[in-house]
């Protein structure tokens, strides 16, 4: 049995802004069946120490930072949560990241040190008889902590590996706060966690971290060109021998279609349309679950709409993100019948829109992994997707080649631009006409293997691949 700490700064269902949380939540069931034990470390946010309860103390900082802290444990599913309770870091209204107006908390980076220097202290520590052979860092959040696990002296006898789930964040701090988060100051260096002068925690663990793991093979290699790089492509090229991708998957039962066949998302099209009160027409009801910016190519999709509704297409929209974005799209859903947005989240809201939707729109500039097209697969809602990340390993193209030999599972457009979208609209309005290839498609992307079978054998593999003597 191998044992791994996780340590993430969000997890479903106690905490959520993105993908991030959904494949924290899901991991240690998945592994379960793999022969890991998977135990996960989270910040003590509000919501997560309502949900905690009375939870025991395991280990205690008389001053983490700047104040008295705890490690709680608790209950994740059939798994164990343990759950860093620091009031002067977590105990606060607003985000996990950004306070109520948006902006980030200023102490981010002694919150997340903490978390980071807490996952450190319970691989190097154990508790209650319980060691990790591997700790498994997510994101900037938790990448100082394979550093602060050398420093105490256990880099040796416990593996370390971070996952890059976006490389567009990198954990910022000002150089002069090296002392501040009890960092090294000798690896305060270009060959270290420095970056342009600053603290980069997600350098960090790109440096000291065993492995590097990212959420799509595809990922894995763009993140070593410069174009998506984000200046640390030519760190992961001297480090690509340590470098795997590894897709995420979905919880299939919690993403479980109410159908087995596709005849039966008929009802539930019906339903979405009448909730929404679109027009009778028809082509395709849309829909696009995301935050508005311009990574995820909103901006594109706005360019590119007049292709789908001037063809009798439709489109629900959910998501949040830039002002900007919110207050286009409203104002394009006010002058065009076809057009419903919802600016907010509501989980309940994206289960009814992929359910009832007959394509789902992921646009993205770039895409690590991305979920959506892996929860539209799932119920037959057929993905339009750029060629880019996770969304060109998950979508097997309507390519002649893809039709003719019947694998077609939706529609991937190149270069990712407003008029390539398009196009693809287009595309998929044509296809959805012609009815038995549709069905054809939606069968394929019904039977696709999404969930996180594969996957977690892979990660298993590489966990016990990890393990190190002692």
């Amino acid at each position: 049995m191998t044992k791994v700490l996780s340590v993430a700064s969000e997890c479903v269902p106690l905490m959520k802004t993105g993908g991030l949380a959904d494949v924290v939540g899901a991991l240690p069931a998945a592994l379960a069946g793999q022969g890991v034990e998977m135990r996960v470390l989270v910040p003590g946010y509000p919501k997560v120490m309502a949900a905690l309860g009375k939870a025991k103390a395991v280990m205690t900082w008389d001053d983490l930072f700047g104040g008295p802290a705890s490690l709680r444990a608790g209950k994740l599913g059939d798994g164990v949560l343990y759950t860093l309770d620091a009031p002067h870091l977590f105990d606060r209204e607003g985000g996990p990241y950004n306070d109520a107006t948006g902006a980030d908390w200023p102490d981010n980076p002694q919150r997340f040190a903490a978390l980071s220097l807490a996952g450190a202290r319970v691989a190097a520590e154990g508790i209650k008889g319980w060691s990790p052979d591997v700790i498994h860092c997510h994101d900037w959040q938790a990448g100082l902590a394979p550093l602060y696990l050398r420093e105490k002296g256990a880099g040796d006898r416990v593996a370390s590996v971070i996952t890059i789930h976006n490389i567009a964040f990198q954990g910022m701090a000002p150089g002069d706060m090296v002392g501040t988060l009890g960092l090294p100051p000798g690896e305060f260096t270009q060959d270290g966690y420095e970056f342009w002068g600053d603290i980069s925690a997600l350098k960090a663990g790109l440096v000291y971290a065993d492995k590097i793991t990212t959420v799509s093979p595809t990922y894995a290699a763009e993140i070593m060109t410069p174009d998506y790089g984000v200046g640390m492509d030519g760190l992961l090229q001297a480090r690509q021998a340590d470098v795997v991708g590894i897709l995420n998957g979905i919880d299939g039962e919690a993403w479980s279609p109410p159908f087995t066949k596709p005849s039966g998302k008929a009802k539930h099209r019906a339903a979405l349309r009448r909730e929404f009160d679109l027009p009778d027409w028809d082509g395709p009801v849309c829909v696009v679950v995301s935050r508005l910016t311009e990574q995820k190519g909103l901006d594109l999709l706005l360019m590119a709409l007049p292709a789908l509704l001037d063809n009798g297409g439709q489109l629900v929209l959910l998501g949040t993100g830039e002002p900007g974005l919110e207050a286009a799209y409203r104002d394009f859903a006010a002058q065009h019948p076809g057009v419903a947005v919802t600016i907010g989240y509501d989980e309940d809201l994206a289960h009814r829109m992929i359910v009832g939707g007959d394509a789902i729109l992921v646009p993205s500039r770039f895409e690590p992994c991305g979920l959506t097209q892996l929860y539209g697969l799932h119920h037959g809602t057929l993905p339009v997707v750029a060629l880019t990340g996770g969304l060109a390993d998950t979508v097997i193209n309507a390519s002649p080649a893809g039709l003719a030999a019947g694998a077609a599972t939706g529609i991937q457009f190149n270069p990712v631009t407003a008029q390539a979208l398009a196009q693809a609209l287009m595309k998929l309005v044509n296809l959805y006409h012609d009815q038995p290839t549709w069905t054809q498609m939606m069968k394929n992307a019904m039977a696709a293997p999404v969930d996180w079978g594969h996957s977690a054998a892979k990660y298993a593999a590489l966990y016990a691949g990890m393990v190190k003597a002692g």
